[in-house]
């Protein structure tokens, strides 16, 4: 006796071979842990569009903050790395600035701690 093998150009016997009618519950957490942790939770708001309430991280941004935002949205990739350059700058100066402050603190020994 020699088994025949489904070949592909046995047609819909090598289909029906490779079917599968098993159900996955994809509700298990165990099974099936969320890659992205939040990404489920922003798909759900997604599919509401009904929903008129602003999303959970714009409750608490004030008008300057919403502003900022347009503006960022509205920026060329070019004109958005030069804010993010202009960003890092900032933030070196301002640590340059912190350096010179504690160092100027240690030397008038305003940060030394009282003894016991």
């Amino acid at each position: 006796f020699i088994p025949k093998m489904a070949s592909p150009n046995g047609g819909d016997d090598f289909e029906s071979s490779l079917l599968s009618f098993e159900k996955l519950d994809r509700a298990s957490p165990d099974l099936w842990p969320e890659r992205l942790p939040g990404v489920s939770e922003f798909a759900a708001s997604c599919k509401n569009p009904i929903n008129n309430s602003p999303p959970k991280w714009m409750a608490e941004l004030e008008s300057e903050d919403i502003e900022m935002l347009k503006e960022l949205g509205s920026l060329t990739t070019a004109n958005l790395m030069e804010k993010v350059k202009g960003l890092q700058n900032l933030a070196y100066q301002l640590g340059l600035e912190e350096s010179r402050e504690m160092t100027r603190g240690k030397f008038l020994n305003i940060l030394e701690r009282p003894k016991k």
